[in-house]
């Protein structure tokens, strides 16, 4: 056994498997010119690869070795997509509270708020709806949960996006620093809103 070959067999199919995980998601997510060249090169890893094993498919620790390059590369693979985080998410929130506090705390972040009027099983509720970059995605969340513990919030992958208020606020590079001063004033004395409903909407 050449543990050499070996090292390379698993190396190149590990880096194909990533290769094809981040040209499924680039493709998924709209990037139609990146996507295309990631494949090329796919393409040729895997060649390599499987022309390497071809050559000693008599003995099973080298297809054994491909396939932990497999599943080792696909898992590299998410890990990496999950990393930097590309494209958008549409977050919908359904929140119970009529104070406004969560509306106006996403608005002072950058973010462009929809709200519209709902009724649910257990009376009226506010449904925000709130455009995030995935990099934001998990601090939104968090937000979400300590203005509003109670809210139900559901995310939508979003490809198409054009126009909108918050394209022009929401910078991904200084969410961090607003959410720092946020989390701030929520710890000051909570103020309620004398606002109804349909006149906060309006």
């Amino acid at each position: 056994m050449n543990w050499t070959v070996l090292f390379q067999i698993f190396s190149i199919n590990l880096i194909y498997i990533m290769l094809n995980t981040m040209r499924v998601i680039l493709t998924t997510k709209g990037y139609r010119n990146v996507a295309p060249l990631v494949g090329i090169i796919e393409v040729i890893v895997y060649t390599l690869g499987l022309s390497m094993v071809m050559k000693f498919l008599d003995n099973p620790i080298y297809l054994i070795a491909y396939a932990v390059g497999f599943g080792v590369g696909t898992y590299i693979g998410i890990l990496i997509e999950d990393k930097i985080a590309l494209g958008y998410s549409a977050i919908q929130i359904f929140s119970p509270s009529d104070d406004h506090r969560l509306a106006n705390n996403l608005r002072e972040l950058g973010y462009g708020v929809t709200v519209q009027p709902a009724y649910g099983r257990d009376g009226d509720r506010i449904v925000l709806t709130v455009l995030t970059p995935r990099s934001n995605e998990r601090a939104l969340y968090q937000t979400i949960e300590e203005i509003d513990p109670s809210a139900f919030y559901i995310s939508y992958d979003a490809k198409v996006i054009h126009g909108g208020f918050w394209s022009k606020r929401v910078n991904p590079l200084d969410f961090k620093e607003g959410l720092s001063k946020l989390q701030g004033k929520l710890n000051q004395p909570r103020k309620v809103s004398n606002q109804t409903k349909d006149e906060f909407i309006r």
